[in-house]
């Protein structure tokens, strides 16, 4: 059972003493935070997603190591008009047991998913879990995007994850080329 925490728990607690999978993205050692004020008692809510940055326009869903590569590319969209509401999924499973992500599909009908892993990877489960789990599916004007990493063996170093990995230029183009279907001449493509 480990890496699952059994149904009853998610209800009644959203906690467990159960064994559990906790992965940390590298990338985050690379990352520069403030020591964090409440060690020994953090907790992540276990099935809850955490709505960074609410928008209208698209919902955007990461988590892990590509989430602040998608915070930072959410302020270069908010430069060209483009309002995301920011999804940080946070746990796997249970996942979002709210259906937070639907509700904030019903305002944005638009969905973008950004992770680390291969196409068809995390990315293909959270989607899954959106538009079929969630029913979310009636809810988008416009066709679903994923933006994840190239399929080849993961690069090394900080330069290679640039090439293999989402970086903020591919989230920023896959972004507004959604945006330029739903608006063309609000958004004009920039590759014409």
């Amino acid at each position: 059972m480990f890496g699952v925490v059994p149904k009853t728990l998610w209800s009644r607690t959203n906690e467990a003493d159960e064994p559990a999978l906790v992965i940390e993205p590298l990338n985050g050692y690379r990352v520069k935070e403030a020591m964090p004020t409440n060690l020994g008692e953090y907790k992540t809510p276990l099935g809850k997603v955490d709505i960074v940055k609410e928008g209208t326009d698209l919902t955007l869903v990461s988590y892990g190591s590509t989430f602040n590569i998608a915070a930072e590319a959410v302020k270069e969209l908010e430069k060209a008009g483009i309002s995301v509401e920011l999804i940080d999924v946070q746990t796997l499973l249970p996942f979002d047991l709210n259906h937070d992500i639907s509700k904030s599909l019903e305002k944005t009908s638009r969905l973008m998913i950004v992770d680390e892993d291969v196409s068809s990877g995390a990315s293909a489960y959270i989607l899954d879990q959106v538009l079929v789990k969630q029913k979310a599916y009636y809810l988008l004007d416009s066709e679903p995007v994923t933006v994840s990493a190239n399929d080849h063996r993961p690069a090394y170093g900080t330069d290679g994850d640039y090439f293999s990995k989402p970086n903020i230029d591919d989230i920023y183009a896959a972004a507004y080329k959604i945006m330029n279907e739903a608006d063309p001449k609000e958004f004009p493509s920039f590759l014409d």
